[in-house]
């Protein structure tokens, strides 16, 4: 196999999910090659307007897909959080690789410990309104503080703009050796991450066999069960990056079912409903379409 180009984004969290992702395949073929592609997205370019306001789906992938459609590049790494539920194009995704921390985190500034510690009307971080809603629901006297930017803009920013802490996916945290800076893992039961948060999307053209045979090797049955699940739900009730939408699946232990708790809401964050439905494991799409259903009938 000739040398393997790789697309990603130009961040320091892309090139280092890139580079566990090349040095994974030479792990197990050490004869393979390869050659990284950075490619900027509009969701890149775009930095002084959130992202519900940019109004578009795929803002930080399109510009990767264009260039696996137009040969360019022979796979693209890209976290799957990012990618539209709908693929409709001629490209398709390997089975998800081992997943990491799905959750999110706060990184409070020196001195506070916990979400408790804040005091009244402490200033918090957040670009995303799933988590701006669900935070809000547990501490209604928390000011937000809108912010875009990679993880150590953001880090940067409780310094730069007197912010109290920021919330975070644990994911790019843990892939940027940034653990250090975790102040408190938030519990999923009530803090829902992004569907498929924590998991990495391997794109190929259908229409290479080779390709897809070699990426699989890397995938993991269990987060990709969870994950298949999550992007059902966001597919059944056709998430955006406008309304908050959230969806955590987790297997149970003698692997026969899975569970999920998941929450949508309206733009402005008056409703937030929240179901947990459980399904054979056999069929994580079938539960992902139940609570999208049960989601919409409440």
């Amino acid at each position: 196999m000739k040398t393997i180009k790789v697309g990603t984004r130009g961040s320091r969290l892309a090139r280092a999910q890139t580079d566990w992702v090349i040095a994974s395949l030479k792990a197990l073929d050490a004869s393979l090659t390869f050659e990284t592609v950075i490619i900027s997205t509009k969701g890149d370019e775009i930095q002084n307007i959130s992202l519900d306001k940019i109004g578009d789906k795929g803002l930080f992938v399109k510009e990767i897909e264009q260039q696996l459609l137009d040969g360019h590049i022979d796979i693209a790494v890209h976290s799957m959080k990012d990618m539209p539920s709908d693929q409709s194009t001629p490209l398709a995704f390997s089975k998800v690789p081992k997943r990491e921390d799905p959750r999110d985190v706060l990184a409070l500034k020196e001195g506070y410990h916990a979400l408790e510690d804040l005091p009244i009307g402490a200033r918090i971080g957040t670009g995303s309104k799933r988590r701006l809603f669900q935070l809000l629901k547990v501490r209604p006297d928390i000011v937000p503080v809108a912010i875009r930017g990679n993880v150590e803009t953001r880090l940067s920013k409780i310094e730069k703009e007197n912010l109290d802490g920021v919330i975070l996916a644990a994911a790019g945290l843990h892939r940027l050796d940034l653990t250090h800076r975790i102040t408190q893992y938030l519990d999923p039961k009530w803090m829902i991450p992004a569907p498929a948060q924590g998991a990495l999307a391997l794109q190929y053209p259908q229409k290479r066999e080779d390709l897809k045979a070699l990426l699989n090797q890397l995938s993991d049955v269990d987060s990709d069960l969870c994950v298949r699940a999550e992007r059902a739900f966001l597919k059944g009730v056709d998430g955006s990056c406008h309304i908050p939408i959230g969806a955590h699946a987790v297997l149970s232990k003698d692997k026969k079912t899975l569970e999920m708790a998941c929450v949508w809401g309206s733009e402005d964050g008056s409703k937030l409903k929240q179901i947990t439905l459980s399904c054979s494991s056999d069929h994580p799409e079938l539960l992902g379409q139940k609570c999208a259903d049960a989601m919409k009938e409440v």
